[in-house]
């Protein structure tokens, strides 16, 4: 096998592990260099029907991958629909994705009679695209449960949106949130979170002095 024959069983393959993702932006991605390899080897062999098709796939991806990465922290992007804590889709939506939970949420449980309990599907047009279970801790502390993001839209924002651009919180009076214990591969301090013991807490800004009055 010489050089050539390598760069075109590369370029083979991350077309192929680009289908293998889950990930919607790195799908994208890996895709778009699997493209750009082949172009590259197409046109020293001249095969230039290939060229031309992998060129048209390759316009495709960086189309989407724009318009993915302008609108990753869109406030438009996502939305917060409140649902209640015994709602059947709600329920649906965890048994579902039951197993992907419990990876990175071990110690989640959801249920029992804890007061002030909270429960927000994010959304990205009509698809689900996470879920935030909440309960309260005294009066301005909200103990988040569970916050789960599902695989395609790991690479984008929606925690983003929850902590940092809605009002999910503050509108119903809390300061400060703590994040879920025990999460796997937590991403809070991204987001402006501090540490505190095995836990994230987020400090809230106080609501305008108008909505107080």
């Amino acid at each position: 096998m010489n050089w050539l024959d390598l760069i075109g069983w590369i370029g083979s393959a991350l077309l192929v592990w680009s289908l293998l993702q889950a990930r919607v932006l790195r799908l994208r991605a890996l895709n778009l260099v699997g493209c750009l390899v082949l172009i590259g080897y197409n046109a020293a062999l001249a095969v230039w029907p290939m060229v031309g098709l992998n060129v048209v796939l390759a316009v495709i991806n960086v189309w989407y991958l724009r318009k993915m990465l302008t609108t990753r922290h869109d406030e438009q992007t996502y939305q917060v629909v409140e649902v209640g804590v015994d709602d059947q889709f709600l329920a649906h939506t965890l048994r579902v994705h039951a197993t992907d939970i419990a990876r990175f949420n071990p110690d989640f449980r959801w249920g029992g009679q804890t007061a002030r309990r909270s429960a927000f599907l994010v959304v990205r047009a009509d698809e689900v695209v996470g879920v935030v279970l909440s309960h309260a801790e005294g009066d301005d502390v909200a103990q988040v449960d569970l916050d789960y993001v599902t695989q395609r839209f790991r690479d984008f924002t929606p925690g983003e949106f929850v902590y940092r651009r809605s009002s999910l919180f503050t509108d119903r009076g809390f300061r400060r949130v703590v994040s879920p214990p025990g999460m796997v591969a937590p991403y809070y301090h991204r987001l402006g979170f501090r540490p505190v013991g095995g836990s994230y807490v987020l400090d809230l800004p106080a609501p305008p002095v108008a909505d107080r009055v």
